[in-house]
């Protein structure tokens, strides 16, 4: 099976299921959140067993599900945050797949130049859509330095993922 393939049906069942838990929020997201956080930390454990870096995975899993438990307090506020960097992972791996072109590191060698800036095409799209059913001032520069933010913070978290996976 395709990694594609694999991606899309792993998207079928859990993009539902997350939405499912952050709405109805307390206890039942604390309690997908924590379910999800000790498989990420059977799996890092599991790929990183003997390896010096070990610890700065598990510091990186306690920042990351701690930032979106924090988040997950403002429905409107994380939706936001979850569109854009959902658009971001998937322009990136749309453009860099269509365009190609140059890598953009070698720590992650499927990395390109076109990726990076479909990732930031594709979420300024969802900006404009998520402006026009929100009542969020599009052109206020500090919506767009957000925007501009979480995009570059999410495509450096996937680059550093990335980096860990392959020392693995």
């Amino acid at each position: 099976m395709s990694n594609l393939v694999k991606r899309i049906l792993s998207s079928i069942v859990l993009i539902p299921l997350a939405f499912y838990f952050i709405l109805q929020g307390s206890y039942m997201l604390m309690f997908f959140t924590f379910i999800c956080f000790v498989i990420a930390c059977y799996e890092w454990y599991m790929m990183t067993k003997n390896k010096p870096y070990k610890t700065y995975g598990f510091i990186f899993l306690i920042i990351s599900f701690y930032t979106f438990y924090d988040l997950s307090v403002d429905v409107v506020g994380f939706f936001f945050v979850l569109i854009i960097c959902v658009s971001t992972d998937i322009g990136g791996y749309v453009f860099g797949k269509i365009f190609n072109g140059p890598k953009l590191t070698k720590i992650s060698p499927n990395k390109t130049y076109a990726g990076a800036i479909g990732g930031y095409f594709l979420s300024l799209i969802s900006l404009i859509i998520i402006n026009f059913y929100v009542d969020y001032p599009f052109f206020s520069i500090e919506l767009f330095i957000t925007f501009i933010l979480i995009s570059t913070v999410s495509q450096m978290g996937d680059i550093t993922v990335s980096y860990f996976k392959r020392k693995s």
